[in-house]
């Protein structure tokens, strides 16, 4: 009998794997009818992969913070495809390793983000009452606030660091992905699987955390797609204003910040780490798009 029972949730088992692998390749397919989609894959792949290997395209001391003042505000040639800035340095070996700024620390603080925003918000739509009410109210307070703004506030009330940049970042998006995974939360925790869960005496913790979940995390996908397109934006940003990354690591906003001087006789300064940053969040955005079609079941 023992045996059959085992035999049962085995086989039970190598269904549900079955059947979570055969919807993660229906939403690939339909991914890949996307055009758009597709397109901002390929940027977003090439982007990441000069990003990885950039240490093997240019050496970061001679290159990238390296000064070489003989050879300063050069418009791009053959030996310097995309100029060199102010100091020298060689602008497409900076943008390459400025990718690699921007990306690190838009997807750590999205990490962050998205762990805590879908804690909240899966918290406060299962246990609903008063717990939903004052998670929500203090989610309703901090998106009263520009996330700019208050990751610009962050920055100035604790200090100039990448630690306290994270930090701001990351408590700018929270209740952005608290407010998204609450919804589908309050529908699904009243339906029948839920139900039976409780029934046979499983904890609160465990509904959640292995049925209530994995069927509401469809569209904070979506939202981690485009919100990571926003923190590049912000990042750049802080940047630009002296609250972000400082000199002499590369990044983007920095270097738009530092073009200003030099921008009527020296335009590819700027117009080189505008277009990655036009080209990263593109991309993303064009990602986002098609996974939120992809994800939706209606268009199945």
């Amino acid at each position: 009998m023992r045996g059959q029972v085992a035999s049962g949730e085995s086989a039970l088992l190598k269904a549900n794997q079955y059947k979570k692998k055969s919807q993660w390749l229906d939403i690939w397919r339909r991914l890949r009818k996307n055009k758009g989609s597709m397109a901002g894959l390929v940027i977003l792949v090439i982007i990441v992969l000069l990003a990885i290997f950039a240490d093997f395209i240019f050496d970061y001391d001679l290159d990238v913070i390296g000064l070489n003042m003989a050879r300063r505000l050069q418009w791009p040639s053959s030996e310097n495809l995309l100029g060199t800035d102010e100091l020298g340095r060689d602008m497409l070996a900076r943008v390459v390793f400025g990718a690699r700024t921007s990306l690190a620390i838009g997807a750590v603080c999205n990490l962050f983000a998205f762990t805590g925003g879908v804690t909240l918000g899966a918290i406060a739509g299962f246990y609903g009452g008063k717990t939903d009410n004052i998670i929500m109210r203090f989610t309703d307070i901090f998106l009263a606030i520009p996330g700019q703004l208050l990751a610009i506030c962050i920055v100035a009330a604790l200090g100039i660091s990448t630690g306290n940049l994270i930090l701001a970042l990351s408590v700018a998006f929270i209740p952005g992905y608290a407010r998204v995974m609450r919804g589908p939360v309050l529908m699904i925790r009243d339906v029948e699987f839920i139900e039976a869960a409780r029934a046979i005496g499983a904890r609160k913790r465990t509904i959640i955390m292995s049925h209530v979940l994995p069927n509401c995390m469809a569209p904070v996908i979506v939202q981690a797609a485009l919100n990571m397109a926003w923190m590049i934006v912000m990042l750049a940003g802080l940047s630009f204003l002296g609250l972000g990354i400082s000199p002499p690591t590369p990044e983007w906003g920095a270097m738009l910040s530092s073009s200003r001087d030099f921008i009527r006789d020296n335009s590819y300064m700027a117009l080189f780490p505008g277009i990655a940053i036009m080209l990263t969040v593109l991309s993303l955005n064009l990602l986002g798009d098609g996974l939120r079609d992809a994800l939706d079941p209606r268009l199945k």
